[in-house]
């Protein structure tokens, strides 16, 4: 079997010198604020995380017990604007389940809510020192150039990670491997001649062949209306959602485009009627958002009406 010793020398030699040392989960050895960092990073930029988000949710949540017994509203409250709200709500489940510390092993990570595979090692290599492999996105890039591999599937990925992993220094070489992606060995304009995997990568000579890009699919478009329903003191109410998209987040009511008169007592209030504020666009993963933004004003019995037709739990004043 071939051996990286070398490779795995130049690498830590790199990661000495130009790796991403001040991030702060690289400098505790708090299994909690690991899985945390871990959590917050997943589809989301190391940057984002580190200027909003990170040590504002440890300030408030320094401990597994303190996260554990928050209430749930004052956690989303907390992750507003990362988005991918699930994270916050199985980071508040698994907090509930755990008995104050986090297991050690890959197999018991997996299975608190929103652990997969990669966070499970992450947290047992960053955390525990355990000598596994993490696949995140950039580290997938690498490993596609190194091995020159166009279409691996995931099986063949993590085979290839555990092949290349330093089991003597697993938390530098999997954070090294990380910056590399990131800092290296980027998608469009990889540094071949900086790079410590340059004796050892097979796929050098045309390093934006591998991976093969995936085709761009064609986003759907979801259109909506959101009204802005003011009461006669002029205070603006918001309900709590109860649908699968931003569930449990606060919100205006909203629409489907389809529908053409809200649902509102003897069909009161067209949109028609209504006086338009603007338009809001957003790209998720999977969708295009658009929606057209309304104003109106209503008397204060039609407004309770209309939340409980909406299955509103609660009239809010912002």
């Amino acid at each position: 079997m071939k051996t990286y010793s070398d490779f795995h020398r130049r690498l830590h030699r790199w990661y000495r010198l130009q790796g991403r040392h001040h991030l702060p989960w690289r400098n505790t050895k708090d299994p909690y604020h690991i899985w945390l960092s871990e959590v917050m990073l997943q589809q989301t930029q190391v940057q984002t995380v580190l200027d909003r988000y990170y040590q504002p949710f440890l300030e408030r949540f320094p401990t597994i017990e303190s996260l554990a017994q928050a209430d749930s509203q004052e956690v989303l409250k907390l992750w507003q604007g990362l988005g991918y709200y699930n994270r916050a709500k199985n980071l508040h489940k698994a907090a509930q389940i755990i008995d104050k510390k986090l297991p050690e092993t890959v197999e018991m990570l997996m299975q608190l809510p929103g652990i997969g595979r990669n966070t499970a090692h992450a947290i047992a290599v960053f955390a525990y020192h355990q000598p596994v492999a993490v696949m995140e996105a950039n580290l997938k890039r690498v490993l596609c150039r190194i091995f020159a591999l166009e279409t691996p599937t995931e099986n063949e990925l993590w085979q290839k990670a555990g092949e290349l992993l330093d089991t003597d220094k697993p938390f530098n070489y999997n954070q090294a491997m990380m910056d590399l992606g990131a800092m290296i060995c980027t998608p469009e304009a990889p540094q071949c001649l900086l790079c410590p995997a340059a004796k050892t990568c097979a796929g050098k000579a045309s390093p934006k062949s591998y991976p093969v890009g995936k085709l761009k699919k064609v986003l759907p478009l979801r259109e909506h209306k959101i009204v802005l329903f003011t009461d006669p003191h002029g205070s603006i109410h918001i309900h709590q959602r109860d649908g699968k998209f931003l569930h449990g987040m606060w919100s205006f009511m909203e629409y489907e485009s389809s529908v053409d008169t809200a649902y509102f007592e003897n069909q009161a209030y067209p949109f028609s009627r209504m006086k338009k504020l603007g338009e809001v666009s957003h790209a998720y993963t999977h969708f295009q958002y658009h929606a057209v933004v309304y104003v109106q004003k209503i008397s204060r019995k039609l407004l309770h009406s209309i939340y409980s037709i909406c299955h509103a739990s609660i009239i809010n004043k912002i």
